[in-house]
């Protein structure tokens, strides 16, 4: 029995031979012949009562498993002031009490000093009901009214069809890592499901996943992001005895950054015998975007838009979005400060959500007459239409002068590169594609990288300076060169 001011101890696993029960502090090789300690057998560990929980019972503060009687110690002495922190006060020793034993449950360390006196320091009692993790996650939602619509929407999406589903009901407090790390085992069992569906030959089972898709690398980090932002928020309130942010702790597979793959005459011929795309992002070669391009022109209404996003690299978003009041032909400049996201299907527009994205580029002379030559169309069909035209102000419009919706422009184009003929690349591929070229053009790095909105030039040189062949093949010679003996 642990006294008043608690006690240490030193313990083993021994079992009784006989009976089979535990020895604990009885077996006799916890000490040497002549009375001492033995260093080499047991571990030693701390009690102490602890004053009510909220659950209005008293329990014994007990951990074992150190390895030093001066550690056990001072964890004893460190709950000690841990409790001496609540000078007497019953409300604020239930408060304190509930940290400790939080703590303790969760194998995690006794709270600090500072901690355990900013909780209790403000005046704010702990919850009487800590929240379950689906509670938790729509009140951390809720607080966080300044969110962007995208942000909150991919918060929303985490939440709503994996934390909760796989989570959900656990207690905040309660919440482990092997519970986060069993979701996206999960999870991972879920997409070979799906794979193995797709591939069926009955066409019921096909259908039975028509519309899941395979959840990525990527996504699973973007979820535990998601996950470890809630928790962190929860470990700073004082009303939760939250201590530790368990998803820093969940193990995922590293998420090396994806490089785009170019669709060079091996690959397409390869991909014409077995279907199979050969990256997860992959571009045009200049050809094959010439070719695209040379075919978009029968679609007068779309080929402005896929020249620019060709030539300039704007992401869907911001070439949906963009008005004529921020392009400039006579400058030959278009300021980025609006893009359309989607809501599901539903748009908004909102600003870039870094100072990166938020930019100004700078048009070539044959951008800036596709440009002119649009905007003369668009004029004219404008006077034609009359009263009926939607005055949106934007400088891609369809017939009625209505703003383009993403998920249009992304079914059109993929209409037209299979029209070309061409191998498959998303729409952000002409993107890829747009920072690949002005590299190989030999167009400054910084250049380009301010002009497609990343954050560092570590970032765009990294992933787009050796996509083409050419370029690494040209390096390649140049280097051989030097090598060779100098000619008479």
């Amino acid at each position: 029995m642990a006294s008043h001011d608690g006690s240490v101890f030193k313990r083993c696993g021994c079992r009784d031979q006989s009976s089979g029960k535990l020895l604990g502090a009885k077996c006799p090789k916890l000490r040497r012949e002549e009375g001492g300690w033995n260093p080499r057998h047991g571990e030693w560990g701390f009690q102490l009562e602890l004053p009510r929980t909220t659950e209005g019972r008293r329990r014994q503060a007990r951990r074992g498993g150190l390895s030093s009687q001066e550690g056990a110690q001072r964890n004893l002495d460190h709950l000690k002031v841990l409790i001496g922190l609540a000078e007497g006060e019953p409300d604020v020793e239930v408060q304190v009490a509930d940290l400790i034993q939080s703590a303790l449950r969760g194998r995690h360390r006794l709270p600090e000093v500072a901690e355990v006196k900013r909780r209790i320091g403000v005046g704010v009692r702990m919850r009487e009901q800590v929240p379950t993790v689906a509670a938790w996650l729509k009140e951390w939602l809720e607080g966080k009214p300044d969110l962007a619509e995208k942000t909150r929407l991919s918060y929303d999406g985490h939440i709503r069809n994996h934390l909760v589903p796989h989570l959900g009901r656990t207690r905040l407090d309660k919440l482990t890592s092997w519970q986060v790390e069993q979701m996206f085992a999960q999870i991972e069992e879920q997409n070979a499901h799906i794979l193995e569906c797709q591939e069926s030959e009955d066409a019921k089972v096909r259908a039975s996943v028509k519309g899941r898709r395979v959840i990525s690398l990527s996504t699973k980090h973007r979820i535990r992001a998601t996950l470890r932002s809630a928790l962190s928020e929860a470990v700073r309130r004082p009303d939760l005895p939250v201590n530790v942010n368990i998803a820093s702790h969940v193990r995922l597979p590293s998420c090396p950054r994806t490089r785009p793959l170019v669709w060079t005459a091996d690959r397409v011929r390869q991909w014409q015998v077995d279907g199979i795309v050969p990256g997860e992002v992959m571009v045009w070669t200049p050809e094959q975007t010439i070719t695209f391009l040379t075919h978009a022109r029968k679609y007068t209404w779309l080929f402005p838009l896929f020249h620019l996003i060709a030539v300039k690299g704007l992401r869907r978003g911001e070439a949906v979005g963009l008005p004529w009041a921020n392009t400039r032909l006579t400058d030959g400049q278009v300021d980025i400060r609006t893009q359309v996201v989607t809501l599901g299907w539903k748009m908004a527009t909102t600003t870039p959500k870094s100072a990166a994205g938020r930019r100004t580029i700078t048009l070539d002379t044959d951008t800036v007459r596709v440009l002119r030559s649009w905007k003369k169309f668009q004029t004219e069909a404008r006077l034609e239409t009359g009263q009926s035209w939607n005055d949106t102000g934007l400088v891609f419009t369809q017939s009625d002068g209505s703003g383009w919706h993403p998920g249009q422009v992304t079914r059109w184009f993929n209409r037209i590169s299979k029209a070309a003929g061409l191998p498959p690349i998303h729409l952000h591929g002409l993107r890829h594609g747009a920072a690949s070229l002005a590299l190989a053009a030999g167009a400054d790095v910084k250049v380009v990288s301010g002009e497609l909105g990343h954050a560092t030039t570590h970032f765009t040189q990294d992933t787009y300076q050796t996509v083409f062949p050419e370029v690494a093949r040209a390096a390649a010679e140049a280097t051989a060169a030097m090598l060779k003996p100098a000619r008479a």
